[in-house]
């Protein structure tokens, strides 16, 4: 991973045994990395797959990273979000004080989302 500025992403998604489960975020990095050229833009994974996101930060901090938002690709907020996810944001502040590390909320949370797959559906009908 080499830092293309200060500001980076990280899409961040739960994992699965299925390296295909993958792809639909290798297509969203590969949109993002399109439109924001000047952005770095990274996946990682709590589980089952590489990298982790403390892994995914660390090297982002080594090339030179100042900001980093974090955007957790799940659906729904269940326990990972609730519960596990507040604990390694808290763990990668406390690792990388100088570093600006924010997240937002889970895409599933957002009404664009919901409304572009709602669009989509109804152009299927």
């Amino acid at each position: 991973m080499s830092s293309t500025g200060n500001k980076a992403i990280v899409l961040f998604g739960h994992g699965a045994r299925d390296p295909q489960w993958a792809e639909p975020m290798k297509r969203l990095q590969s949109m993002l990395t399109t439109q924001l050229p000047n952005v770095q833009v990274e996946l990682a994974f709590l589980e089952l797959i590489a990298p982790s996101l403390p892994d995914t930060v660390d090297c982002m901090v080594q090339g030179g990273v100042k900001h980093i938002q974090v955007v957790p690709i799940f659906f729904g907020k269940g326990g990972h979000l609730k519960n596990d996810f507040p604990v390694i944001m808290a763990e990668m502040k406390a690792k990388h004080p100088g570093l600006n590390i924010e997240a937002t909320t889970a895409v599933g949370q957002w009404d664009a989302v919901w409304q572009a797959i709602a669009t989509e559906i109804v152009q299927q009908v």
